[in-house]
């Protein structure tokens, strides 16, 4: 085979495979790339999720920290001293008020009793004696068989006797309340605690540690403070009667435990923390509540109507203003300064001014916008937020984001 057909059949077979490479790369690669490529919409502007301005009704709240405090508490001790022989309730029941509780050891009292009982009778007896020798002194006298002086004498004797008499009575009356004592009762209703004292201690009044403690827990009060700069709000409607509504929250403020209303105002502002307490009492039926436990407190004061309302993550603060992005029909989003109201919920606030229901802002992504900037508003998971501050900590460096 001469030089040249070698050269030509080579030509020949690069030929070849050339036009099967690019028959691969077009079949293969190119055209599935090209279709994906024309089947992915165009995005066009920074990618956010916005939603409508909504009209809505807002309760009007002052939110506070409160302390759950019991309406009664007592300490059930033993008014008469002696060693305690029993305890009959069992820790943590519930007891009304009259239920016996415990005994102590009235032994003493009850022989103080018969010997004052005794001593009573002896007394009515020379009572009787002298009594009616007085009589019969009396009538000597006006015959002036018996003296002046023995007279008096004699009447001086009766009353000693009378005397005598009161004082042993109310040695006896002492002595059967002291024995009574001895049966220890609940003195109000409500939920015992921990029992302080052992079966065979000396208790009574001077004693340090109680049997026990009672506390009522039905109905139940929660103490709050309200700065003074929001006394006014609820004190005029307080006062003119109206019924104002509290709702308190567990520690974390995600669970509600009880509503019930305002009962009382107290009448002057602490000067140390400028704020003033306010009562609230719930009927803690279902004993949600418990005495000294921290709860969040929300106290409804008012309703504003149909107040514009948005996501507090669509608010941009600076130093000196607050505002949205609104997104007009030429899908670019502007900045509108706006003026915040009351919140809603932790995450809706209402809007005093700026804003108009059913206008269009953005909730998220706002943070990468400037006046004018053009927008494509996709679902949450197209939206790189990785790098948007939480709502509330957001801070732009100037008027227009730059």
């Amino acid at each position: 085979m001469s030089a040249t057909s070698k050269v030509l059949i080579t030509l020949a077979l690069a030929a070849a495979l050339g036009a099967g490479g690019w028959y691969g790369y077009t079949r293969y690669y190119a055209a599935p790339k090209a279709q994906s490529q024309k089947q992915m919409p165009r995005m066009r502007g920074i990618a956010v999720r916005t939603e409508l301005a909504a009209k809505e009704d807002v309760e009007l709240t002052i939110l506070a920290l409160g302390t759950v405090t019991a309406n009664q508490t007592s300490k059930v001790v033993s008014q008469v001293q002696g060693y305690l022989t029993d305890v009959l309730f069992k820790e943590g029941d519930f007891v009304n008020k009259g239920d016996l509780l415990a005994k102590v050891d009235t032994r003493q009292h009850e022989a103080s009793l018969k010997q004052y009982t005794g001593t009573l009778a002896q007394i009515k007896a020379n009572l009787a004696n002298a009594r009616s020798t007085l009589e019969r002194y009396q009538k000597l006298f006006k015959t002036d068989s018996v003296s002046r002086q023995t007279l008096d004498a004699q009447i001086a004797q009766v009353n000693a006797y009378e005397g005598n008499l009161k004082s042993v009575q109310g040695q006896i009356e002492s002595a059967k309340v002291s024995i009574s004592y001895g049966q220890i009762k609940a003195p109000i209703s409500g939920y015992i605690g921990i029992r302080g004292v052992d079966v065979g201690n000396l208790v009574g009044p001077s004693a340090t540690s109680a049997i026990a403690t009672i506390t009522e827990t039905t109905p139940i009060s929660v103490i709050f403070s309200v700065p003074q700069a929001s006394l006014s709000q609820a004190v005029a409607p307080f006062r003119a009667g109206e019924k104002l509504s509290v709702e308190v929250f567990d520690q974390d403020n995600r669970r509600r435990l009880a509503t019930g209303a305002v009962s009382a105002i107290d009448n002057q502002v602490d000067t140390a923390t400028g704020t003033v307490r306010v009562k609230a009492v719930f009927d803690n039926a279902d004993g949600a509540l418990f005495p000294n436990q921290f709860v969040n407190v929300r106290l409804v004061y008012g309703t504003m109507k149909d107040a514009v309302v948005i996501s507090s993550s669509a608010i941009q603060t600076t130093s000196s203003s607050q505002y949205v992005f609104v997104v007009k029909d030429d899908g670019k989003a502007y900045k509108r300064v706006i003026r915040q109201g009351p919140s809603k919920t932790t995450t809706r606030v209402a809007v005093l001014r700026g804003l108009k229901p059913g206008e269009q802002i953005v909730t998220v992504g706002a943070d990468s916008l400037s006046d004018g900037t053009p927008v494509n508003i996709v679902k949450e998971a197209q939206v790189d937020t990785s790098n948007i501050a939480p709502a509330g900590n957001r801070r732009r460096r100037g008027p227009g984001g730059r």
